[in-house]
């Protein structure tokens, strides 16, 4: 049973990666709906429902079932989730009713003529980014620049776009210095974590993770300084008027 098509209708998040057979995502997406769509119960009595974690929880959801009643009480998982979805539709639809039923064959096929057609020129535009070929092309890239490569060749992709950007531009050529570190490598596996997760790699991987995120604070700061330097070009350089007798503009 494919739910694809009601979780796109109710702007769920990931409705292509939805797995009714995982139960974490199956009781996730109960609560969800309840939360963002249906809203039988008050907040403050949601509790019992959100905590998918629990072993009490199957009953949570039946007593819930009840209280909408649900007429497919004995249904699969499949056929409940299917007719909460469609509760939810519905009250989607009736929040809503005016700007639906404004929505006719008519209107809708006259708004897709009306927008306008964009031919672009850019190459790029027509490529399949899925083909073989393409990822073939990445992975040979990211080895020519010794980028270490990612499961998802798009992530891996990224990669080569930030390298080529930062230490490829013609400024970055024309001087290298000013974009390689200088100094010897920061020895992070001698550095102390604070905590031990007890799993050497998984240790460096938090080192690597805490220092990536000091050199994100880090440039954060750095535009922050530059946008209040620029401020206070405009708001404290005040010029002198000596024949008006004072000071501003």
């Amino acid at each position: 049973m494919s739910f694809k098509r009601k979780l796109a209708a109710l702007n769920y998040p990931t409705p292509d990666k939805f797995d009714p057979s995982n139960q974490a995502q199956y009781r996730g997406l109960v609560v969800w709906l309840e939360d963002q769509k249906i809203r039988h119960y008050k907040i403050d009595d949601r509790g019992s429902l959100r905590d998918i974690e629990s072993d009490v929880w199957p009953g949570a959801l039946h007593k819930y079932l009840s209280d909408l009643a649900c007429p497919i009480m004995s249904g699969s998982p499949g056929e409940i989730l299917d007719w909460l979805l469609g509760c939810a539709v519905r009250f989607e639809y009736g929040e809503k009713l005016e700007i639906y039923n404004k929505q006719t064959k008519e209107t809708v096929k006259q708004s897709r003529t009306e927008q306008p057609k964009i031919v672009s020129n850019n190459p790029l535009d027509n490529l399949d980014f899925s083909t073989p070929e393409f990822k073939a092309g990445v992975e040979a890239l990211a080895g020519s620049l010794k980028i270490t490569k990612h499961p998802d060749h798009l992530v891996t992709l990224q990669a080569i776009c930030k390298l080529v950007a930062t230490r490829l531009n013609p400024k970055a050529l024309s001087n290298p210095s000013s974009v390689v570190p200088d100094g010897e490598p920061y020895p992070f596996r001698d550095s102390g974590l604070g905590f031990d997760t007890g799993d050497p790699v998984v240790n460096d991987a938090a080192k690597i993770l805490r220092l990536l995120h000091i050199q994100d604070m880090r440039l954060l700061q750095t535009r922050i300084n530059e946008c209040i330097v620029a401020i206070q070009a405009v708001t404290a350089n005040p010029k002198t008027d000596t024949r008006l007798g004072k000071v501003g503009r």
